[in-house]
């Protein structure tokens, strides 16, 4: 299993089998919604995933 570490509350995050750059996780410590950033030989980087914002229509 592949595995990284949340950039909000330093938790090991286990990553599912699979994944790929750009996919949506959460950290099961602090639930923080994760985007993969980059998937690399040293390492997966993970950041925060940025915030769904309402249009209202607009």
């Amino acid at each position: 299993m592949k595995k990284s570490t949340c950039p909000v509350c330093d938790a090991v995050v286990t990553l599912p089998e699979g994944i790929e750059e750009s996919e949506i996780i959460s950290c099961g410590d602090c639930h923080t919604r994760l985007v993969v950033a980059s998937l690399k030989r040293e390492g997966i980087t993970l950041k925060e995933a940025p915030k769904v914002e309402e249009d209202w229509g607009e």
